[in-house]
């Protein structure tokens, strides 16, 4: 017997109840992609509130790395909420977060002196990240890149690309934001090859530089090496590099948006690790604490230094609980193993992805991303037209089948995959069956 089992349609009535409990009680701004209501998870698997046990392909959004409730994460948790459930890191020390940015600090790439920040949300990370720049360089500009999400606070929601889903009617933004596009090499101009294109992106980089803002009033470059929300789409090795040799010549902080794509989901504990490029700082949050709330900014120590004492942190930020989740967290997926498994994943998952495609090749454009971090982008023809209904009806035959799969990208058209690393083979393969009889079926539904 597989790993899902049905009992109920899916969603059944007791997830409908509690779906439209939350209608009557939530704000509607805070949206929800299923009607699911869940009672418990374990490893890759759900169990939702009519007995039918789902497997997980959403993962928390690039949370659940580790899968769910994994037993040390758990146990520490546990163990700690006996002791000391908060103190403020403002008030006093405790050794977990003590403990955690040391690791943290050993384990960012770049052979420097680094420090840590610790914050609740990937929001607060890359806000901080930015903070901190601006008083290391003593400059306000900020560059990022179109497809690029940062957030929901109003300076991270300045810096996202996707205006219709995040940003409208939020105005006025933050200042001193400029975006330039990110090189997505599947939409290149007709006529160039990859490789040309990449150098044509930095060359516009630089022109960028001239013509959007002077090098001399950027304090910061924030760059995704995999965009998230923008489709999974990782940064070419050439482009991060000419980042970086622009952010030495001219004074400016590379920072390494990780908060999706870090804690293994790629392959490595952080994906800018693929390039052999070390950032300035990095940001992180999601997987990091196997659900629990918490984020860093981790890099030179310099840079974490420029700060007055009592400009950065807040009142939750450095929580033990979370910290130790965290701590535990890393202990699993910061190993030989468990990395090496997790390439393992992605490669048996992108295999049979690529099946996929070549039975759809006019309707699925590309098998996308780095490692166990993967999309497919759906397209209505020849032409790269982007197809948002097949991919909502994909994600909801998907889900009907056992399946929890969400959609990525920056127009909405791509199905994303982040199964828990520590997923079996068989559950993978089951899950392979249930992307390739669903996506018949949304064919059938949404028509040629």
């Amino acid at each position: 017997m597989g790993s899902i089992q049905l009992e109920t349609a899916i969603p059944g009535p007791k997830s409908m109840e509690i779906v439209e409990r939350r209608r009557a009680a939530m704000s509607a701004g805070a949206a929800f992609l299923t009607e699911l209501g869940v009672a418990s998870a374990e490893g890759a698997v759900v169990t939702d509130v009519d007995g039918n046990r789902l497997l997980d392909f959403a993962g928390g959004i690039g949370v659940l790395a580790a899968g769910h409730c994994p037993p040390t994460v758990v146990a520490a948790i546990q163990a700690q909420a006996s002791e000391l459930l908060h103190i403020c890191g403002i008030v006093a020390t405790h050794d977990s977060m003590v403990e955690l940015s040391e690791a943290l600090n050993e384990a960012a790439p770049g052979d420097f002196p680094k420090k840590t920040l610790l914050m609740n949300s990937g929001a607060e990370a890359v806000e901080s990240a930015v903070k901190i720049a601006r008083v290391a360089t003593g400059r306000a500009g900020v560059l990022v890149f179109e497809g690029g999400y940062h957030g929901r606070t109003n300076m991270t929601m300045s810096m996202t690309s996707k205006y219709g889903l995040f940003k409208k009617g939020f105005g006025p933004f933050a200042s001193e934001i400029y975006r330039i596009p990110f090189p997505n090499v599947l939409r290149r101009p007709p006529g160039t090859d990859p490789e040309q294109y990449v150098g044509w992106s930095i060359g516009r980089l630089q022109d960028a530089l001239i013509s959007h803002v002077d090098p001399s009033a950027l304090a910061a470059i924030v760059i995704e090496p995999v965009q998230g929300e923008g489709g999974f789409i990782p940064a070419p090795k050439p482009f991060l590099e000419a980042i970086r040799r622009i952010c030495d010549e001219h004074g400016i902080v590379m920072v390494a948006d990780e908060v999706q794509a870090g804690f293994g989901r790629t392959g490595k504990l952080f994906s800018i690790e693929h390039s052999g490029v070390a950032p300035d700082l990095i940001t992180m949050a999601k997987s990091m604490g196997s659900g629990m709330p918490i984020s860093a900014v981790v890099g030179r120590a310099e840079i974490l230094d420029a700060p007055h004492p009592g400009g950065m942190g807040g009142t939750y930020s450095g929580n033990p609980v979370a910290c130790v989740a965290a701590l535990e967290t890393i202990k699993l997926i910061n190993t030989p193993e468990f990395l090496e498994r997790a390439e393992v994943v992605g490669q048996r998952l992108r295999a049979g992805l690529e099946q996929l495609r070549d039975k759809h090749p006019d309707r699925i454009a590309e098998v996308r991303g780095l490692g166990p971090m993967l999309v497919i982008e759906l397209v209505s023809d020849e032409h790269l037209t982007p197809d948002p209904p097949l991919t909502q009806a994909v994600n909801k035959a998907t889900l009907s089948r056992g399946l929890i799969t969400i959609r990525a990208g920056l127009y909405s058209n791509c199905v994303r995959f982040l199964p828990p690393l520590n997923i079996t083979d068989a559950q993978l393969d089951e899950a392979l069956a249930v992307i390739d009889e669903s996506f018949t079926e949304a064919l059938e539904v949404t028509g040629p």
